[in-house]
């Protein structure tokens, strides 16, 4: 299977939350379509810092995490963010990559979406066993 990659809507939920309690406009809040590298073999969302930069997500703490190389290093994390992708949302926090590295859809946010990777067609699609809601895992 090759690379898969989706259209993500990221935004900032900080900003839903103060245009919910009209403490700022709807078209104040802070959103951008980021095309990610889909990849379930990573448990947390990556955005890079210009992404970061753009939604103005607060930092929330530093975390360490383990790369493909075994390696351990510590990013910043921030959050909260919505992330929409078709008929399905999640909130997530995300860790910062340097630069402009590529974003990626992580294993949690996936889940809580109810989305997979369809190996045929290479590509991020809505549960076909749930396509108008999804449907979460509590066991």
């Amino acid at each position: 299977m090759g690379l898969v990659y989706a259209d993500i809507e990221l935004i900032n939920a900080g900003d839903l939350e103060m245009a919910r309690r009209n403490q700022l406009a709807e078209d104040e809040v802070k959103r951008m379509h980021v095309n990610m590298l889909v990849d379930s073999g990573a448990f947390m969302m990556a955005i890079n810092e210009s992404i970061q930069s753009q939604l103005q997500l607060p930092f929330k703490q530093k975390r360490k995490a383990q790369l493909a190389d075994g390696s351990v290093v510590e990013y910043d994390v921030v959050g909260p963010i919505e992330v929409k992708f078709k008929n399905r949302q999640a909130t997530c926090n995300a860790f910062v990559l340097k630069g402009d590295a590529e974003p990626l859809l992580g294993a949690i946010p996936m889940e809580e979406m109810d989305v997979l990777i369809h190996p045929t067609r290479q590509e991020l699609v809505v549960n076909p066993e749930h396509p108008y809601y999804a449907v979460l895992k509590m066991k």
